[in-house]
């Protein structure tokens, strides 16, 4: 791109963030599990709780977020995508990020808050050069989202400041509202477009139904209400009864976009099956506002953080780096020991209470870290080298 003649990892914003992403989703799973065994205890400002939420929300996700929007919205506006070393200091500066956050406590108060929010700054500088040199203005909606996000952690990393707990705080939930948004928003694009080429394809005459109708529009709308009121009361009756409404109306979105006719190939499904997490975490949510005694806060909120957010970001992951890189659309053996293995880390964290000790989090954890390597194993020489293939 641009006779660029550097390293193929810079070709493409995909490239070096969900290599890199996928690598620290490992990592620092792996740090997190030697933190709960008490082998390992960083030189961060951040209790290890709220270090294990950053980590993931912020951190990994960041990355991924960054490798879609710069791939995507060269697709959204018809320029040129960001290239080399401009990419190269992106990547840097998400790096720089996660190393200064690990050892906070070395650095002048502030100073690792503000290397970490840096990146999404300057990235969504970039989106927004992009966006309006594009005059593509119906995405400007996305980085309404980015900076909805990025606020997220400057809440955050302030309740870190103030000696607060942060995992438990408003920049955790409204961080992890953002993404569930881009989730609902994007997904309804791509999810009924990947789902009729495919069944049109194979000949189906039941298709889904288009993208961003009125009834999605509308589910849209009232989702971001919804949304804004579990971030602000996220223990009030009223916040458990309007999450109800919100599983009914993206289960309405799932039904229309024809999931259920996909099993064919995971590709396509795992798509269906991580929105699904968005309807099935607000249920989880909203039981364990109302019935706290029979469901745990904690484990329903990681059905969307490790389930909506993790499956996602995974089954896109895959989807992107084969169609950028002119593979073959199909989920092969490897891809469907990936998807399985984050799939087992979800339904085991979902009940790790009930296993004695610490066990349940650590089987979870191992599955998690497998998925992840498992993706930077048989993705990496995809997003690495300029003609590959996928083991």
């Amino acid at each position: 791109m641009r006779a660029w003649h550097g390293p193929a990892l810079l070709t493409y914003g995909f490239r070096p963030f969900f290599l890199l992403g996928a690598v620290w989703a490992a990592v620092a799973m792996g740090l997190w599990i030697l933190m709960l065994a008490g082998v390992f205890s960083p030189a961060t400002r951040m209790d290890l709780v709220s270090w294990h939420a950053h980590a993931f929300l912020f951190g990994y996700l960041g990355a991924i977020i960054a490798g879609f929007l710069l791939t995507a919205v060269p697709n959204w506006t018809g320029r040129l995508p960001v290239v080399g070393w401009q990419l190269g200091g992106l990547v840097l500066l998400w790096l720089a990020g996660r190393l200064a956050i690990l050892v906070s406590q070395h650095l002048p108060m502030g100073l690792a808050a503000g290397i970490d929010l840096a990146f999404p700054i300057v990235l969504g500088a970039v989106i927004l050069r992009e966006i309006l040199a594009g005059k593509t203005w119906g995405n400007l909606v996305v980085l309404a989202l980015l900076a909805i996000f990025t606020l997220a952690n400057v809440l955050f990393h302030l309740d870190v400041a103030n000696g607060d707990i942060a995992a438990k705080g408003i920049g955790l939930r409204l961080g992890l509202a953002a993404v569930i948004g881009m989730i609902a928003l994007i997904g309804g694009r791509i999810l009924p477009s990947f789902t009729r080429n495919w069944l049109v394809k194979r000949g189906t005459k039941s298709l889904p139904a288009p993208p961003m109708q009125r009834f999605d529009k509308v589910t849209l709308l009232i989702s971001a209400a919804i949304l804004l009121l579990w971030v602000l009361t996220p223990d009030s009756w009223i916040t458990g009864l309007a999450m109800i409404m919100f599983a009914i109306l993206h289960t309405g979105r799932l039904v229309r976009w024809r999931g259920y006719l996909t099993g064919a190939e995971p590709l396509v499904w795992i798509l269906h099956f991580a929105y699904a997490m968005l309807p099935l975490g607000a249920v989880l949510i909203s039981l364990s506002n109302l019935r706290p005694d029979l469901v745990d806060p904690a484990a329903a909120q990681h059905l969307w953080m490790a389930g909506a957010l993790g499956l996602m970001t995974l089954a896109v992951m895959t989807r992107a780096t084969l169609g950028h890189t002119g593979q073959t659309l199909h989920a092969g053996n490897g891809t469907v020991a990936i998807y399985s293995a984050l799939i087992g880390s979800m339904v085991v964290r979902l009940f790790a209470g009930n296993f004695p000790g610490n066990l349940g989090y650590e089987i979870s954890a191992a599955l998690w870290i497998a998925a992840f390597m498992g993706f930077a194993v048989v993705y990496g020489r995809l997003l690495a080298r300029r003609k590959a293939t996928v083991a």
